[in-house]
């Protein structure tokens, strides 16, 4: 192998580890925010948003909203709260938010209300 070889495989070599460091970061970004919300929950809202904003632009220039548009909302709003009760469901992700928020003083809002109960002996 000659020097010019080696020098492009050095390059080449410096070049994925900082891609390798970079993706590192993403990855412990991206789990990191999803201790608070999963991914497919934030998903799912923003695309239950986006068809209300179509619902309302139909409002908003005195048109009837299509049926097809209103029953994709109400399928919506009935796989929001499908979502919801599973991530507040025992050891479900909402749950576990919850628990470690009641942990922490000068909250607003009482968050271990609906937490489960723990049994005593």
């Amino acid at each position: 192998m000659n020097e010019e070889s080696e020098a492009h495989l050095a390059a080449l070599a410096r070049d994925m580890r900082a891609v390798l460091l970079e993706m590192r970061d993403v990855v412990r970004y991206m789990k990191e925010a999803e201790s608070e919300i999963p991914e497919k929950m934030r998903r799912f809202i923003m695309y239950m948003h986006d068809v209300h904003d179509i619902k309302n632009l139909y409002e908003e220039h005195g048109q009837v909203v299509p049926p097809h548009i209103m029953r994709e909302m109400e399928r919506c709003d009935d796989r929001y709260r499908h979502l919801l009760e599973d991530g507040n469901a025992q050891g479900g992700w909402n749950e576990q938010v919850r628990a470690e928020m009641s942990k922490r003083t000068g909250n607003r809002w009482d968050h271990s209300r609906i937490l489960p109960k723990k049994e005593t002996a």
